[in-house]
């Protein structure tokens, strides 16, 4: 395998750039969000725009700018996009959730004598907006590659 034939797979490319500019755009994200620079964000799972939607959504808008939306593989990534974005929003939002209050209830239980216990992470998943928000930017992304790459 030729490792210099990465760098010129589109698909592959268009999902790291939209991965790794996600992940950075949390940060001022979050600052519009709180008034506070949190630069740990680029580092987080959760927060707006979700990398995860983002890298999907990425990898399949460009398997149809270069395969053909009636491709077979364009069908796949549509697949897969609706498994990972569903998850993104539910199952980990749900986990968060309920780290959250497992949090609250295992504070109740040891009031005044915490122990040296780290907290469950309560920012696992994504809020709709936030996946919508790193639908549109996989899509932005891989379209702004394709062009470019013209």
């Amino acid at each position: 395998m030729n490792l210099v034939g990465i760098f010129h797979n589109d698909v592959l490319l268009s999902a790291l750039v939209a991965w790794l500019t996600a992940q950075f755009l949390k940060i001022p994200m979050e600052y519009l969000r709180s008034r506070r620079w949190q630069w740990a964000m680029v580092f987080t799972a959760g927060g707006m725009p979700s990398s995860h939607s983002a890298v999907i959504i990425a990898a399949t808008q460009a398997i149809g700018l270069h395969q053909g939306y009636d491709s077979p593989l364009f069908a796949l990534g549509v697949v897969i996009s609706m498994i990972v974005t569903y998850d993104a929003a539910g199952v980990r939002r749900q986990a968060g959730k309920h780290a959250e209050r497992i949090n609250i209830l295992f504070e109740e239980l040891m009031r005044g004598q915490m122990p040296d216990e780290k907290e469950l992470r309560e920012v696992l998943g994504h809020t709709p907006l936030e996946v919508a928000g790193g639908v549109l930017w996989g899509i932005v992304v891989a379209t702004l590659m394709w062009s470019l790459g013209k």
